[in-house]
């Protein structure tokens, strides 16, 4: 089973506004995100915990360095047509200094998108079931969902609130 990390990265702007850090998946051959929105992360190399992974995938594809984050639970993905993924969810607080150059990322497109128009993004079924608690400051966040081919066919989760 593959493991990897999706940490979604809240800024807030001076008028108050909060926004995400998203990335458009477009780059990437025969990626199955191609053409939907996802938060960064991504695989755990040898030896990694699931800490040292969100931080250096963050690193890789924002230019980022993290100091305030916070890990959500796991998510279990499985499929009929890829391979299964315990995905270690995370969200995060980007420092205001560090927040409007964004780099070329190799996997997609990178914008910070404001929170009210997170629901509107083309994205699996599944993460929206994840994301909304996330976005509502749950504390703990586990799920599993059952994908055929692009098609969520069952979830069940357990969400807490702070």
């Amino acid at each position: 089973m593959k493991k990897a990390t999706l940490c979604y990265i809240r800024r807030s702007t001076e008028t108050g506004r909060r926004d995400y850090l998203m990335l458009y998946r477009n780059k990437k051959e025969n990626d199955p995100n191609e053409g939907k929105w996802i938060g960064v992360g991504g695989k755990f190399e040898t030896g990694e915990t699931p800490d040292e992974c969100m931080l250096r995938e963050v690193r890789e594809e924002t230019g980022l360095t993290l100091d305030s984050y916070h890990f959500c639970g796991v998510v279990h993905f499985i499929s009929d047509v890829w391979e299964d993924e315990d995905m270690y969810l995370y969200r995060a607080e980007a420092a205001e200094t560090e927040t409007e150059a964004l780099p070329t990322c190799s996997e997609g497109e990178l914008h910070w998108i404001p929170e009210e128009e997170l629901p509107d993004l083309p994205m699996w079924e599944g993460d929206r079931l994840f994301l909304k608690p996330l976005l509502e400051g749950a504390d703990e966040i586990n799920m599993t969902l059952r994908y055929e081919g692009d098609k969520l066919v069952q979830d069940s989760h357990f969400s807490s609130l702070l």
